[in-house]
């Protein structure tokens, strides 16, 4: 009778994979970050391109300082032309002729900041301010300035100088929790943003530096004289065609 011999028991391969190391698991999750940031991005821009901006992060913290947020949505088409020529005159001459950055105007503001005789002024475009306002937060550094950067060259690119001052000009801070020009011309001239002459369409863009602690209603100071100025240069902006991107 022959006995049954017991074979040797082969090891099994272990089915679960070795893991990676934690560099790389760190870098996927980087790159997939990035792309998600991409995408969402991408389909964001594309989509203000059609549709009005229903809330930016200042409209969310005036609400939470209980200011509330009063916006009127206005097309620039019905928007008084001296509007877009205001704020050209006074926050961006070059509006039609760069292509989201001025480059001059940032070299002329480093110097007039390096002597330290001046108010410290920026050297942002109408794009740059857009990209901003839709998009990020207010306030400076590194990170936001390098973000809005980025946004800035997309919305260049997607949307074009007629709707990136369509969207300025509904969603810029003309007052305290007031967004948009056609709600400040109602918050000060009790009329909206398609009836403005220049005299009002100067003062709106003279607050919307400091749109918290300048008001278009009787100005004084600083204000008032700024507002001259600016009126002053919508007939140059007009004559010289530097709103001709907006025909």
């Amino acid at each position: 009778m022959s006995k049954n011999r017991a074979r040797p028991s082969t090891p099994r391969r272990s089915s679960a994979r070795p893991r990676k190391p934690w560099w790389r698991r760190l870098i996927v999750l980087g790159v997939q970050f990035v792309l998600g940031f991409v995408l969402l991005s991408l389909l964001m821009v594309t989509v203000y391109r059609f549709v009005p901006p229903p809330i930016t992060w200042t409209m969310i913290g005036d609400v939470f300082a209980g200011h509330g947020a009063t916006k009127d949505w206005m097309p620039l088409s019905r928007i008084d032309p001296s509007m877009a020529r205001a704020v050209i005159a006074a926050e961006d001459a070059r509006f039609c002729q760069h292509e989201g950055f001025d480059f001059a105007a940032i070299e002329k503001a480093y110097q007039r900041n390096a002597q330290g005789t001046h108010k410290i002024r920026g050297g942002s475009t109408i794009s740059q301010q857009t990209a901003k306002n839709v998009f990020l937060w207010q306030g400076g550094g590194y990170f936001r300035k390098g973000l809005e950067a980025y946004f800035t060259v997309l919305i260049e690119n997607i949307w074009g100088k007629r709707r990136i001052m369509e969207v300025y000009l509904n969603v810029a801070e003309t007052g305290i929790g007031t967004y948009g020009v056609n709600a400040g011309a109602m918050r000060y001239f009790h009329h909206d943003a398609s009836q403005l002459s220049d005299r009002e369409a100067a003062l709106i863009a003279a607050v919307l530096p400091l749109p918290k602690k300048r008001a278009a209603i009787d100005p004084r100071g600083f204000t008032r004289r700024y507002g001259n100025k600016i009126n002053a240069r919508i007939n140059v902006v007009a004559g010289n065609g530097l709103d001709r991107c907006l025909k």
